[in-house]
């Protein structure tokens, strides 16, 4: 990572994690689509780097525009109109993921670029879950109602080319489900609460969110010293300390704000918009009178 007073008129490429960064329970804060918009006008290109899949990110989340896309946690890129990378589980694999996941009782949503696909039962479930987040003691479930709103029910799903499985509401941990299947496979632990012991992600070791920042860079022609990166959680490790400047949200995990060069207060508090500000990627105003600091 690199000084994060770069010249203000050296392009950058920005990629922003959506949940819990860019977006505050699955709500995009004005000041952040804002943001956005003037520093894109202003030269910049602007990503989302999401553990969501295309198929997962609703318009309100990218009504903004964006320069493309770092989707699946790394395992689909778009640039423009154009797919630069679409990595997917070799198909035994992902048989025999869903084999063990079958076995263990557990419900799960198999993420594409094309569809997110789940049984019927699946959709049931999390759809119940999601019905909580009207309750204020469950905000944080609140993301989920626009995702089973995307969801597609599929009842035999053995067809489906898979980029990363999300399985919630079983009894076996998600840590032994990926034992089981080996070094091809690692496990994310669930970024929402109340989904159950046996929730989590399971996704291919290789792929991580700054491999997909690699190729979206190397496709624009824009350097690693260039690039910036915004995330809260551990599925956005590599691609903080991949950045040329690393921003952590203070809302986020201890280890992600450590490996961070800058760190921004969190979405409920615009600081997308505070930090671009003090990065100069759009001109400081008063949502920009500084809550950012290094750690």
């Amino acid at each position: 990572m690199t000084d994060g007073n770069r010249a203000a008129s050296v392009r950058r490429a920005v990629f922003l994690d959506v949940d819990g960064t860019y977006a505050h329970h699955g709500v995009v804060p004005p000041a952040h689509e804002a943001a956005v918009r003037e520093a894109r006008a202003a030269g910049h290109v602007v990503f989302l780097c999401t553990g969501r899949p295309v198929s997962l990110l609703s318009p309100h989340l990218t009504a903004a525009g964006f320069d493309g896309v770092v989707a699946g946690a790394g395992a689909h890129v778009t640039v423009g109109d154009d797919v630069v990378l679409d990595i997917r589980f070799p198909a035994p694999l992902a048989a025999r993921a869903m084999s063990l996941l079958d076995a263990a009782g557990t419900h799960y949503l198999l993420e594409t670029p094309e569809g997110t696909f789940a049984r019927q039962s699946a959709i049931d479930v999390l759809a119940a879950r999601a019905a909580l987040s009207s309750d204020p003691a469950f905000p944080h479930l609140a993301g989920l109602v626009d995702i089973v709103a995307a969801l597609t029910p599929l009842e035999d799903l053995s067809g489906v080319g898979i980029g990363k499985i999300t399985a919630f509401d079983g009894p076996v941990s998600m840590e032994i489900i990926a034992a089981q299947l080996g070094d091809e496979v690692a496990m994310f632990p669930s970024s929402i609460a109340d989904l159950g012991v046996g929730a989590g992600e399971l996704y291919l070791a290789h792929v991580n969110k700054a491999e997909g920042m690699k190729a979206a860079i190397e496709r624009l022609g824009i350097a690693r010293e260039d690039t910036v990166a915004f995330g809260d959680n551990l599925n956005d490790l590599e691609m903080i300390e991949f950045a040329g400047v690393g921003v952590a949200m203070a809302t986020g995990m201890p280890e992600v704000i450590a490996a961070a060069d800058l760190v921004a207060p969190g979405p409920d508090e615009n600081g997308i918009a505070t930090a671009f500000a003090e990065l100069g990627l759009i001109d400081a105003g008063p949502v920009a009178a500084s809550h950012t600091a290094t750690p």
